[in-house]
């Protein structure tokens, strides 16, 4: 009865996974289509208006990894010898402080700098509902390209490694490492809602923005910003897949002058990599 049971749970999944690979799949090329590959994807995107110096957003930036790294280092010179789960707690604390004080100070320069303030960089409450169910679509078309990615660089690093697997990101591995639940709450926090928050208000709305403004074509700064954004993630085994999902972002940003679609876009694929990472881990 078990075995009958675990085989319809697995045809039920199989089911799903490509019902979800097929229907991105098919989104995709549609848009392929339509736009002509994408070179008329763009063409009436409209350019915000900034009179941010070129350097600034390199000042969130460094306030939240400089900010980070202070806290941390500070924080294992006066407990040396805490249990690995507390110093993963400790670090998480200090990811959210250096991240929440780097965002404040987005907020602060895009209402000194862009023309209507966080209205003028893509932040328009009346447009939460449709970003949310456009966000979806734009992250299912994507999916297969990034699961295509995941199979090219995990078979291209087993040629050169034969043990090569992509490694999980580190907030995944401390949530399948440790059972405490305060602590999964603030890793699950941090990277389904702050960090996306923050890493779509920098290399969207800041990078992205004062690119396009030197450069007039608006693909130029999705993948510039883009590149940005990958390089500064540590694994760079991650680095294709990343770009990918950074291009998308970029392009539904640009497509809609609204920053609350990336924005999800980002919480919707972290929450998915989380939710997988607790399934897996209950099961066991």
């Amino acid at each position: 009865m078990d075995e009958f049971k675990a085989g319809q749970e697995a045809v039920i999944s199989i089911i799903i996974n490509y019902g979800i690979y097929l229907s991105g799949l098919l989104i995709f090329v549609t848009w392929l289509v339509r736009t002509s590959l994408g070179t008329k994807a763009l063409v009436n995107s409209v350019q915000r208006r900034t009179n941010m110096p070129v350097y600034m957003p390199f000042i969130p930036l460094l306030i939240c990894f400089g900010g980070t790294t202070i806290i941390v280092g500070l924080t294992e010179r006066i407990w040396p010898k805490l249990p690995e789960w507390q110093n993963t707690l400790i670090n998480n604390l200090a990811m959210c402080l250096g991240t929440l004080t780097a965002l404040a100070t987005i907020i602060f320069l895009v209402r000194r700098h862009f023309s209507r303030g966080l209205k003028g960089l893509g932040l328009n409450v009346k447009t939460i509902p449709k970003d949310f169910g456009i966000a979806i679509l734009n992250l299912l078309s994507v999916w297969p390209l990034l699961l295509f990615i995941v199979i090219t660089t995990t078979y291209i690093g087993s040629l050169f490694m034969p043990d090569f697997e992509l490694q999980q990101h580190y907030e995944l591995e401390k949530i399948a490492e440790h059972s405490q639940i305060y602590l999964r709450v603030l890793i699950i926090i941090t990277t389904i809602v702050i960090v996306p928050v923050f890493e779509e208000l920098l290399f969207r709305g800041l990078f992205q923005t004062i690119i396009r403004s030197f450069i007039a074509r608006p693909w130029a700064s999705i993948l510039l910003s883009s590149l940005l954004f990958t390089i500064v993630h540590s694994n760079a085994s991650h680095w294709p897949a990343l770009l990918a999902l950074s291009v998308c972002i970029g392009y539904s940003y640009e497509k809609s002058g609204s920053l609350f679609r990336p924005i999800f876009i980002h919480m919707i694929f972290n929450a998915t990599s989380v939710i997988t990472v607790l399934a897996r881990t209950t099961s066991l």
